[in-house]
């Protein structure tokens, strides 16, 4: 493999581990109260953010990231309780509203407190390139993927290992027979966002060294997780993490060898392939992996 592949394809799973971060969000949302969070990308986008007002405060980064991940989950919780929760029992269209003016309220919100400009947050182990035959790779870049890999396998035992996990589990596949078997549903709902949350603001805090990062940044990026979400089948734990990684190395390859200008493009176009050929994405929702 020639050095300019090698750079588009490290380049496309840098940015398919982020979408796929973006993407789980969205799928836990979407088991659990059966609609689309367009608010996930704003999770991103404060992740990035108030890690950067911590370091800004003196913080180290082994405790400013921490405390911008808990940040962004206590917004989640707050999303489902002031906004989420009093919307519960209607349709699908008004929840999905109901997101969408909860992402402008907090991209507007942002904006107050932080400003239109583009932040930078340190680099977690320094900036010096590695040459990996032929092609240049940044250490952030291995911290991306190494965080979205071991924030897959957490979740992963999360679900499958204990008793809440499951309980969330039983909620996505039936929540009038997981209430009647005494699980708490509201709480189910209220750790769903704190957990998409959670998947957001990391995804924000690992990639925002790379790409700096402002309160704008939250739309693509939360587009861009749908549409890998959408790929890999919209509910699928296993269909996120495949239709991020896909979408990232479909959309560096592309911009490598075609052209920058369609970077963006790339994954709109994806949104309408799957929704004209793939209505269920290349894995579907099936209920094995519902989260």
């Amino acid at each position: 493999m020639s050095g300019a592949w090698l750079q588009f394809v490290a380049a496309g799973l840098t940015a398919g581990a982020i979408y796929a971060l973006i993407a789980l969000g969205f799928s836990i949302i979407y088991n659990t109260c059966h609609a689309i969070n367009f608010a996930q990308g704003e999770f991103v986008m404060v992740g990035g953010m108030s890690g950067v007002s911590f370091v800004a405060m003196g913080l180290p980064l082994i405790v400013a990231v921490p405390l911008a991940v808990a940040a962004a989950m206590i917004v989640g919780l707050l999303v489902e309780r002031l906004a989420i929760e009093p919307a519960h029992g209607n349709d699908v269209v008004t929840l999905i509203i109901v997101t969408i003016g909860v992402s402008l309220f907090l991209r507007g919100l942002a904006q107050v407190v932080w400003g239109k400009g583009i932040h930078a947050l340190p680099a977690f182990s320094g900036t010096e390139a590695i040459n990996f035959f032929g092609a240049t790779i940044v250490p952030q870049s291995l911290w991306v993927i190494g965080g979205t890999v071991v924030a897959v396998v957490l979740l992963g035992l999360f679900f499958n290992r204990t008793l809440f996990g499951k309980a969330m589990q039983a909620t996505a596949q039936n929540t009038l027979a997981a209430r009647l078997m005494g699980i708490d549903t509201r709480v189910i709902m209220r750790v769903s966002f704190a957990l998409a949350a959670l998947l957001g603001a990391l995804g924000g805090v690992l990639t925002a060294p790379i790409t700096l990062t402002s309160a704008e940044i939250g739309i693509m990026l939360g587009l861009k997780g749908f549409a890998a979400a959408m790929l890999g089948g919209l509910g699928s734990f296993g269909g996120a993490v495949i239709g991020g990684l896909l979408l990232g190395l479909i959309e560096a390859l592309g911009a490598g060898f075609l052209s920058s200008a369609y970077k963006d493009v790339i994954a709109f176009v994806m949104i309408l392939v799957v929704l004209f050929f793939l209505p269920t994405g290349l894995v579907g929702a099936r209920s094995g992996d519902r989260v």
